[in-house]
């Protein structure tokens, strides 16, 4: 019975409708497709204008090839990306797809982090997420946990079909709000082999609590959660009527009232150090009701059926620390003790002394542990 049941999901996921049970497959098969259905299954791309120039804000290396790129995710939407190669490779390569943090451009941290990779041996793309950057989607500066999860799994897509690219050898690397959303990615698809996230953000958990989960008791969250949630619907209506889209603002041009890490914030992306033209963080931020879905959709409920290797990287006195924590801990069963905790294939790396942005750029101080993920990802996509 529970095999029937199953077969018969399979088959409505499949075809799409539920129809007659009366149909056999073999009657379906016979009758003609539809042309334009069928062309409206095929697999397109946008074409997106593409900045030429190098207009990252860290230097370009001489030790790897350049070249912009798209691909397409399952909602349709074309994404762009930039390829980092490894000069002077033979055969295939390990590849890696890499994003965040959250509001930013591949210009800025997640480029970083893919032409060091490629510097040590990787072919890495590091990608606009959905509706940012060069990107292609629209409404512009919208989140979605269920979009942007699949933008990981695109990446995946184009590099297992990259013919110098061994496609049993691919891992992902997120940042920040997009390390939450690169164990989600690891959650559903096998074919990452392996993961790791930096200086991680839950944005469902912090968008539905707030920070630090606002140090109050489930009652009073749950009240506020409500006002949260009729706020944003109101502002809903409210856009809808403008015909236009609220935003919410990046960072602020004033951090001199806030807590430390928005000052921390203020330095990488409105400063010289990081700021970027396309960037929502270093610009007018998100739609303001960007975030009302991740309110309802926990994103990391079966990250403890992660099979794969995932190392968890976050900095001593980072304020965001608590989200790798508890990931890790729900992951493995394990909570952490010292620097170095490790449970299974899984590990949960803390850098002494190290802040929230250091690990967007090192800080001044090399504070991301490159040797570690290089060494990770050597030891893990062995195919």
């Amino acid at each position: 019975m529970k095999k029937s049941l199953k077969k018969l999901l399979i088959g409505i996921l499949s075809i799409g409708v539920i129809g007659t049970m009366t149909n056999s497959v073999d009657a379906a098969a016979k009758i003609p497709a539809d042309a334009k259905l069928e062309s409206a299954s095929t697999i397109q791309l946008e074409n997106l204008k593409l900045e030429k120039n190098w207009d990252k804000v860290f230097p370009q290396s001489n030790k790897v090839n350049h070249q912009k790129i798209t691909f397409v995710n399952r909602y349709g939407i074309t994404l762009a990306a930039d390829m980092y190669t490894p000069k002077n490779y033979s055969g295939k390569l390990p590849a890696l797809a890499v994003c965040g943090a959250f509001g930013v451009v591949k210009e800025q941290i997640s480029g970083l982090y893919a032409q060091e990779m490629a510097e040590r041996g990787f072919l890495t793309i590091a990608f606009d997420p959905s509706f940012t950057g060069e990107s292609g989607g629209y409404p512009r500066f919208v989140a979605s946990p269920d979009i942007n999860t699949e933008d990981f799994q695109a990446a995946v897509d184009f590099l297992s079909t990259q013919p110098n690219v061994d496609a049993d050898k691919i891992g992902i690397i997120g940042i920040c709000g997009w390390a939450g959303l690169a164990l989600n990615a690891a959650a559903i698809d096998t074919r990452i082999k392996a993961t790791v996230t930096t200086t991680m953000y839950d944005m469902s958990r912090v968008i539905a609590n707030g920070y630090f989960d606002y140090d109050k008791d489930a009652e009073t969250l749950k009240r506020e959660r409500m006002q949260n949630r009729i706020n944003l619907n109101n502002q809903r209506t409210a856009d809808y009527k403008a015909k236009k889209y609220a935003r919410a603002g990046g960072v602020v041009e004033d951090p001199s009232e806030f807590p430390q890490f928005v000052k921390d914030y203020y330095d990488y992306y409105k400063t010289e150090r990081g700021y970027h033209k396309r960037s929502l963080n270093s610009n007018g931020g998100w739609n303001v009701t960007s975030g009302l879905s991740f309110m309802n959709m926990p994103q990391l409920s079966y990250i403890n059926e992660i099979e794969n290797p995932v190392l968890i990287i976050h900095g001593e006195n980072a304020h965001s620390r608590y989200f790798s924590e508890t990931a890790f801990e729900n992951m493995t069963g394990v909570k952490r003790s010292g620097f170095d905790t490790t449970a299974g294939n899984k590990e949960l790396l803390i850098i002494p002394g190290a802040t929230h942005c250091d690990l967007y750029d090192g800080g001044g101080k090399n504070a991301i542990p490159f040797d570690k993920i290089e060494n990770f990802f050597k030891t893990n996509l062995r195919g």
